[in-house]
């Protein structure tokens, strides 16, 4: 104790010689102890060499007494290669460094992944409180139509509808009156029209009474598609103007049967 407490702190230069010395008499310890052990085993290759088949009960005893020898050096403690406190205070210094240096490695190995645990969980945190207010602001929306569901009865409900469909019809009938307007406008029969244009056009018939606007000849295309969509076509007569009839298939609204050419249907926009 008192060797170890008095050991000086020299300057670098004098632990590199220091350090020299304490390796080059740990390494004539080292070989002191193994020039011992190989004396131990030639001694032992001799003794087996010595011994005869017949001397069983010897080798025996021999066998007996090196188990009692191992077990003994199995109890021991081990001791020390060298008492110098100068070496045992380099060797734990060295020691030391090492297992220093091995929990800097860690330690910063144990820093990167805490870092990144740290910013894996303020994502999670900020994706985790996005998803409780999308959550709050729906269930505030559940709760608002329930209690408006509540509040309605069948028969508001009723009222309501009925004013949809009426809604409905209105503006269907504001728009089949337009589209008739426009088409009467735009496409008049020929005993609309004035005399110089009748004469100009050789396939107007003489007598333009019984033909039908081109809003009628929609219409009845439209109803037999309704009415009987297996069998949508159309027979046409002396009432479907030619020119109107033409310009529908040319502009690919209506279609001719694909056996009867005198009947046709409307295209489906479907």
């Amino acid at each position: 104790m008192e060797q170890q407490s008095k050991i000086p702190e020299t300057p670098a230069e004098t632990d590199t010689g220091c350090s020299e010395a304490m390796k080059a008499e740990l390494l004539d310890e080292c070989e002191e102890q193994f020039g011992l052990l190989q004396k131990l085993q030639n001694e032992i290759i001799l003794a087996d060499t010595d011994c005869n088949d017949e001397e069983s009960n010897e080798a025996v005893n021999r066998l007996n007494a090196m188990t009692t020898e191992l077990e003994q050096w199995q109890e021991m403690e081990p001791k020390l290669l060298s008492t110098n406190p100068e070496i045992l205070f380099a060797l734990g210094k060295d020691e030391l460094q090492r297992l220093n240096s091995q929990l800097k490695m860690v330690l910063s190995c144990s820093q990167v992944k805490r870092d990144a645990l740290k910013d894996l969980l303020q994502r999670e945190q900020k994706w985790l409180g996005e998803k409780k207010e999308v959550l709050s602001e729906v269930t505030e929306q559940v709760a608002t139509l329930r209690n408006e569901n509540e509040k309605l009865s069948e028969h508001s409900i009723l009222q309501d509808m009925k004013r949809k469909i009426t809604r409905v019809k209105d503006y269907h009938g504001n728009l089949m009156e337009t589209l008739s307007d426009m088409l009467a406008e735009h496409f008049p029969l020929p005993n609309q029209q004035a005399v110089g244009t009748k004469k100009k056009r050789g396939t107007v018939p003489d007598s333009g009474e019984n033909l039908i606007s081109l809003s009628e000849i929609l219409e009845q295309l439209t109803n037999k598609t309704l009415e009987t969509p297996h069998e949508p076509y159309v027979s046409l007569d002396d009432s479907f103007w030619p020119p109107y009839i033409e310009m529908l298939l040319r502009n690919g609204i209506a279609v001719r049967h694909p056996e009867d050419c005198n009947k046709i249907r409307l295209e489906n926009f479907y």
